[in-house]
């Protein structure tokens, strides 16, 4: 379970921004922050805001991680060979509550990391409960049998607001999705600019 699940729109507030692309967002009917000085007048925004900036948005996309999770990913990013920013995208993509938010099984997020946490979920055959496990090219991950009626997943398959990216192939009549390969910035179908590049370099100074 994530800290945030019933205050994820903050999220939302505090960066301005529609970050999920949900009709729902109170961003849709106003802008500035939450709290009672959100409406204040904003100044110019330094490098370093605009790079801390850039961490939070994509930090609250994957369900508001941990800074350390987050650091533990960029380290890894680093360490592979190619670009860091794209090899950040892939590995963020390759989580397997990424993967089932992707497939459509959830409306969320936040409701991936719960229902994967909660053991609704099978990958290549085995029960795996754990959101941040990482997918492999050709991984199978489906809904376990006792699951597949579950109201979150009826309704999350209908949703018109996003559409499955081709680097998942997912059966909704089985409720099963094959993880093709990893994907890179282009590939993803984010509803608002990410910024890796910008990521890389608040790590860089900091």
């Amino acid at each position: 379970m994530t800290k945030r699940t019933s205050a994820k729109y903050k999220i939302d507030r505090r960066m301005g921004e529609n970050i999920w692309g949900r009709p729902k967002s109170p961003v849709n009917r106003r802008e500035y922050g939450p709290g009672q000085h959100g409406q204040r007048r904003k100044g110019k925004v330094s490098d370093f805001g605009l790079q801390l900036r850039a961490k939070q948005k994509l930090k609250g996309y994957y369900g508001d991680l941990t800074e350390k999770q987050f650091r533990r990913i960029f380290a890894e990013a680093e360490r592979l060979k190619g670009d860091t920013g794209e090899n950040l995208i892939g590995l963020l993509e390759r989580r397997l509550d990424a993967v089932v938010y992707r497939a459509k099984f959830v409306s969320t997020m936040f409701a991936a990391r719960q229902f994967v946490n909660h053991g609704h979920v099978k990958v290549n055959g085995q029960r795996v409960n754990i959101p941040s496990y990482r997918v492999k090219e050709g991984d199978v991950i489906e809904v376990r049998d006792r699951s597949k009626q579950m109201t979150v997943l009826l309704e999350a398959v209908q949703l018109a607001e996003r559409d499955v990216p081709d680097y998942v192939d997912a059966d909704h009549s089985k409720m099963v999705a094959t993880f093709v390969r990893q994907p890179g910035l282009s590939d993803v179908p984010y509803p608002v600019l990410m910024e890796p590049n910008l990521v890389i370099e608040f790590y860089a100074q900091n």
